[in-house]
């Protein structure tokens, strides 16, 4: 199926918008680390170092998306960090208060779904790229063919 204009710029954009949403996400852990804190399951110890791990960890996701020899890996890497903060939105969702933030945070169980598969689908797009710009480089020609002359 051939892409339409609008299909492939969503692609070319879309690890850009995930490292957006990832820088801002890393970003509040540390601007407002209590709602976070709050949201890490009661098991758990160093609720503030945990915060501020996950923070680092989902920072360091958006900077390694940005480049395309690091796209890959980090899509892979945002994947997973979306399956194992899994347990902090369940978290969230059994401590809310009124009904209305319960709704919310049950409604918003399922959306983890859609974020993970966005980060593979970053990653199969990283990986394609990867094979492409490696087949093109060996289909490429030297510059040096032909006899070599010496003067």
């Amino acid at each position: 199926m051939r892409d339409t204009a609008a299909v492939s710029r969503l692609r070319t954009a879309s690890p850009y918008l995930l490292a957006a949403l990832l820088a801002g996400a890393g970003t509040l852990h540390f601007v407002k680390p209590a709602p976070y804190d709050a949201i890490i399951p009661s098991f758990l110890p160093a609720k503030r170092l945990l915060t501020y791990g996950s923070g680092v960890a989902e920072l360091a996701c958006a900077l390694a998306l940005l480049y395309p020899r690091t796209r890959g890996p980090a899509a892979g890497v945002t994947a997973a960090l979306f399956v194992v903060v899994f347990p902090a939105n369940v978290q969230m969702a059994l401590d809310a208060g009124s009904t209305a933030s319960r709704v919310v945070a049950y409604a918003r169980l399922p959306l983890q779904v859609p974020l993970v598969l966005w980060a593979l689908h970053v990653r199969r797009d990283a990986r394609a790229g990867q094979r492409r710009t490696r087949s093109a480089s060996v289909e490429r020609p030297s510059s040096t063919s032909g006899p070599i002359r010496s003067s």
